[in-house]
């Protein structure tokens, strides 16, 4: 029996099972891995719904990722919603130190599907350039960034969208997802640190939006990567699992096959 990759997510908790941590652990045991789990955040919220977020105290989270750690040998991690990029860059930290040569998927989660904002932005320039400054350090430290159209305006408030992919991939591999895109919807772009740009075109028309999506294929991708794919065939391949995830049914739940 072939011993399946550790893969840690790092995220928040949806009671309707559709997004965050849950959706991750399913996403990776149907693609056999076996899903290790942190939690940053537990919310009250169903698919159409988001009533509140209860951020976990950092010191919860790192007691919860150092003893994974002491148990399991881990190589790949999968980080969704934390409460900000001070707290996200202290968790990373926290991985690097246990695992320095470790891959870190970050899926910028700004705002859920049913529009509850989880990072707080304004006109303050002070605190844009903070923000930013932050951002930075986060980009110097990740494998993989997995943000969809809407994240990515955000991100960069000073640059155009064109601007920011190219500031973004000089630093770190980013898998732009199109789902929010005003054209060519569903058309997903990786632009490699190295200068290379891909296309994943969609494939199946018979899908419908889902609660969770963007979590569904950012732990994907994360899992095919521990399973020893390379980068550009790990993204084609989470983008296939999640159109079949897309596909399953017409409700704003998804079903996973195991």
């Amino acid at each position: 029996m072939v011993k399946r990759p550790y893969i840690l997510t790092i995220a928040g908790f949806d009671p309707s099972n559709g997004a965050g941590l849950t959706a991750d652990i399913k996403t990776i045991e149907a693609l056999k891995g076996y899903g290790l789990s942190v939690c940053t955040a537990n919310t009250i919220q169903n698919d159409v719904e988001f009533i509140s977020c209860q951020w976990m105290d950092f010191d919860v989270i790192k007691n919860q990722i150092d003893i994974l750690f002491d148990r399991f040998a881990i190589t790949y991690v999968k980080i969704g919603i934390v409460q900000n990029w001070e707290v996200l860059n202290q968790i990373i930290d926290v991985v690097l130190e246990k695992n320095n040569a470790i891959k870190i998927v970050l899926d910028p989660v700004l705002r859920s599907s049913s529009n509850f904002n989880f990072h707080s932005y304004n006109d303050n320039l002070d605190d844009q350039n903070n923000i930013e400054k932050q951002f930075e350090e986060i980009l110097n430290k990740i494998y993989l960034l997995t943000p969809n159209y809407n994240e990515i305006e955000k991100l960069y408030t000073s640059k155009t969208i064109e601007e920011t992919i190219t500031h973004i991939s000089s630093k770190v591999n980013l898998f732009l997802k199109g789902g929010h895109r005003k054209e060519a919807v569903g058309k997903d772009e990786l632009f490699t640190k190295s200068g290379k740009n891909f296309v994943f075109n969609p494939k199946k028309q018979n899908v419908s939006e889902k609660h969770g999506s963007g979590c569904v294929l950012s732990s994907a991708i994360t899992t095919y990567l521990a399973l020893g794919f390379p980068l550009i065939k790990a993204c084609y391949r989470g983008k296939r699992y999640t159109e079949k995830v897309l596909s399953s049914n017409g409700s704003l739940l998804g079903y996973h096959r195991i």
